[in-house]
């Protein structure tokens, strides 16, 4: 039997089986799942539907979708303006407040989707990577809802639903190119399945999302009335908009010219001394702001298209070397929050389109962490069949996960010289 071309309509759950073990009789806590174990559902019922659930940083999501791909419940609180406040995500108060929300986030999903959780074909929660007290909220919640359920368990890689995502509002054959962009990460990976991945570039420090909430942090950028309620990212693109990319050349920052995976440290710093440097020069003191704060973004904003576009070229260069991406047809997929912002998608796409690669980007809604992404995940998985949690009632969470097959020490060999490339 061929899980993937089966009618979904054939989706079920088993009943807990009973098996001997070390010569007694016992009954599983929790049944084991495999493709013979679903059985017919109910007649009218056409699609599957798979809840997702996701607090693996500070936002507290949970959406249901079905095999269409049609989101048919939603609901997401964000900790954007706590973690502002504080200065960054401190994981002993993200983990109180998805304590606080998590209940009637995914009661708010399911009513809007008008399921109840019995009727689900799968319940999909986030278990890596990510911040082990915010982690463990969303486990627990879904280990409490699938023993009183009896539902399928898939758990699921959070930077896998990243790359996926847009497979549920576009046509996009394996294997295409992602770029994963956020406040924890930035990756370089072919995407082959989906659980098959071969990791081109990984981030060895600073992640380009904390580079920008530091930068916007010692800017005091959230002094300014403008910036209020917005992240890090959001504030310095909102200034870099009035500001001269020019009038602070952005630094060259030094890094093995041969790889492809990223450094946002030396960028940081060198921002952060230009900061101090501006603030000694115009006598800035307390909580105000230096005069050419727009510059200074934009400046920032356009050393990290530089850096990434530089690593964007030698993964597409490389790929066609290797035909590790179709000839023709070739796509670029970038998510996460970071991707979120405009001035870099809009870099971006002329890298693309010097490789005539096509570039996706979901929208901003689906870029930063949420429940779609990591039900639509599961979505995917429940139809290729594969996935399960053997034993959803034992499952742990992994704060630190490796993401695909690593080549990147292969890429660095080649030695991949890049041809000049105008980005403005």
């Amino acid at each position: 039997m061929v899980f993937n071309h089966m009618t979904f309509s054939m989706f079920r759950y088993c009943k807990t089986a009973a098996r001997i073990l070390n010569n007694s009789r016992k009954i599983d806590k929790y049944p084991v799942y495999s493709l013979s174990d679903f059985t017919s559902a109910a007649p009218n019922k056409t699609r599957a539907r798979v809840l997702g659930i996701e607090t693996s940083c500070d936002d507290t999501g949970a959406a249901v979708v079905d095999s269409d791909g049609n989101i048919v419940g939603n609901a997401l609180h964000s900790q954007t303006s706590v973690s502002v406040a504080l200065g960054g995500v401190l994981p002993r108060y993200a983990r109180a407040i998805h304590q606080q929300h998590i209940k009637n986030v995914v009661k708010d999903a399911l009513c809007q989707a008008n399921i109840q959780v019995k009727d689900l074909d799968a319940i999909a929660v986030t278990v890596k990577p990510g911040l082990a007290p915010c982690l463990e909220v969303g486990l627990t919640h879904a280990k409490r809802l699938v023993e009183e359920s009896r539902v399928p368990m898939i758990p699921i890689h959070h930077m896998e639903a990243h790359a996926l995502t847009a497979r549920m509002i576009e046509q996009i054959a394996f294997p295409f190119l992602v770029l994963l962009v956020s406040g924890g990460h930035c990756l370089l990976s072919v995407a082959k399945d989906i659980d098959d991945f071969l990791l081109l570039g990984t981030c060895l420090d600073s992640s380009p999302g904390e580079a920008f909430d530091k930068v916007a942090r010692r800017l005091k950028l959230k002094n300014l009335p403008q910036c209020n309620g917005l992240s890090g990212g959001g504030m310095i693109e909102l200034l870099a908009r009035d500001g001269d990319i020019e009038a602070i050349p952005a630094p060259n920052v030094h890094s093995d010219q041969n790889a492809s995976s990223f450094s946002f440290a030396g960028i940081k710093s060198q921002y952060l001394r230009y900061i101090e440097e501006e603030e000694i020069k115009q006598g800035i003191v307390a909580s105000h702001v230096i005069s050419n704060a727009s510059d200074m973004c934009a400046s920032f904003q356009y050393a990290v298209l530089k850096h990434l576009a530089k690593r964007l070229q030698r993964a597409f260069i490389y790929c066609d070397t290797f035909e590790l991406l179709p000839e023709h047809n070739k796509t670029l997929v970038i998510s996460g929050g970071v991707a979120c912002n405009q001035f870099l998608r809009q870099g971006l796409q002329k890298v693309c389109d010097h490789y005539n690669s096509r570039l996706i980007c979901p929208p901003p809604h689906l870029c930063t962490d949420n429940g779609i992404m990591i039900a639509w995940n599961g979505m995917e998985k429940l139809k290729a069949g594969r996935g399960f949690a053997e034993d959803p009632l034992t499952m742990r969470y992994t704060p630190k996960s490796p993401f695909g097959t690593d080549i990147t020490a292969e890429v660095a060999k080649v030695s991949i010289k890049l041809p000049k490339l105008k980005l403005l």
